[in-house]
């Protein structure tokens, strides 16, 4: 099958599980043999360019012409089976998916947020989840709070790109599947406008993740690993190991974000700073080390997450999770199986859930082995590219049911 994938990458400063998804993904179709076509760009061409590259990004969002025709003659020559678009905030645009109106190309969409109705991308507002512009599909909220960057100029570009596209029907006259990665972000979207029946669920996968090492060797550690933003809930995890004491494991905390020094200074006092430690951000490599010796890995994320990666790696690992019964955490967490859920912004609660399962190692273990049983059974390279030729095969079937006079289709993609 010729596959045309597109995205905008976000800045090369600071980690991206969505550029991580699209290399992983293309990597995958490449190497299953299929002809793989690019069309990117990067973030860094306008970050590197202060004010006049934010104002050129601020005018691409809603609309890039230049993105269109480029990619238009783009798909007159090659003519691919389909294209399949990643991000394209903020130089390409949602105009790339109007490219391929009246082809024979049909077209995927990965929902790896929110941003296609909420400007902020992650709907959440004063550390809480807010699905406003959602339910009223209508970004005069977004407008209202200003929730890009907490301010309502760099919120304006986006809020006019998710009401031009709506007002153009662009959702639902040129995206032939959207790829949502949990059923909670399936059912939130269709609620939104989207069709569910264009909706296939698709999870992230790991490509080939080390062994995970036998219990006895993980040591007594639980392991936090994301930015430090106020959306990620590690001031739960410090006030849990205050009051936990001097019984509590080592905590290490691995990413880096703009409450580093805020919780650095939390856990300042005497006895804490000793079960604590910041790592700042690590490569992937040593990342994985981390994880693989822990006990456990926490997320008590205060938003609506999509998928986070780390879950697919703890589970790789053979680690347990403890995360917020909140979003598409339950999904992908099974409650007292591959790990255990508590109640989004309860430290009280977080701290029990932890105190119970470290009094079981026992229990912490058989949950490590369900973690990579599911991890095998759902998250590996080779059922992800199961599931993701079954989504191209929906979304062919799909244009040649709104476009039937276009015949030529590639015989080969069922193969």
């Amino acid at each position: 099958m010729k596959i045309l994938l597109v995205h905008n990458f976000y800045g090369s400063s600071a980690p991206s599980g969505e550029n991580t998804v699209y290399i992983v993904e293309r990597d995958l179709l490449q190497n299953r043999g299929h002809q793989v076509i690019e069309f990117t760009r990067h973030s860094d061409e306008i970050r590197n360019r202060g004010f006049a590259g934010s104002v050129k990004g601020a005018l691409a969002t809603p609309w890039n012409p230049f993105a269109f025709k480029k990619l238009v003659d783009l798909l007159n020559v090659e003519q691919p089976d389909v294209m399949h678009t990643h991000n394209t905030f903020p130089l390409l645009s949602p105009a790339v998916l109007r490219a391929a109106r009246g082809m024979k190309t049909a077209t995927v969409l990965t929902l790896h947020n929110y941003r296609i109705f909420c400007a902020a991308g992650i709907p959440m507002r004063n550390i809480t989840p807010c699905t406003e512009c959602l339910d009223k599909q209508s970004v005069i909220p977004s407008l209202s709070y200003g929730c890009y960057r907490n301010s309502r100029m760099a919120t304006l570009p986006l809020s006019l790109m998710i009401a031009f596209h709506n007002k153009v029907d662009t959702w639902h006259k040129d995206v032939d599947a959207f790829i949502p990665l949990t059923d909670f972000q399936r059912s939130k979207m269709a609620d939104a406008g989207l069709p569910k029946e264009r909706m296939h669920n698709k999870p992230h996968f790991y490509p080939d993740p080390p062994e995970p090492l036998p219990w006895e060797k993980h040591t007594s550690t639980v392991v936090f690993v994301g930015r430090l933003g106020p959306e990620k809930g590690v001031n739960l995890l410090i006030d849990a190991w205050k009051l936990w004491g001097d019984t509590a494991p080592l905590l290490e905390l691995i990413g880096d974000g703009p409450e580093r020094m805020k919780l650095e200074a939390s856990a300042r006092q005497p006895g804490l700073s000793q079960k604590l430690r910041f790592h700042g951000y690590l490569s992937f490599e040593k990342t994985q080390e981390k994880m693989a010796r822990a006990s456990l890995l926490v997320l008590p994320s205060l938003c609506y997450e999509g998928f986070p990666m780390v879950i697919r790696e703890a589970f790789a690992l053979g680690v347990p999770v403890v995360a917020s019964r909140l979003g598409s955490l339950p999904y992908l967490v099974e409650d007292g199986q591959n790990g255990v859920l508590f109640e989004p912004g309860n430290t009280k609660d977080l701290l029990g859930v932890l105190q119970k399962l470290w009094r079981q190692p026992e229990k912490l273990s058989a949950m490590g082995r369900k973690a990579r049983a599911d991890f095998e059974e759902k998250y590996t390279a080779a059922v992800n590219y199961e599931i993701l030729m079954k989504i191209y095969q929906a979304a062919i079937r799909e244009r040649q049911k709104r476009y039937p006079k276009i015949t030529r289709i590639n015989a080969n993609f069922l193969k």
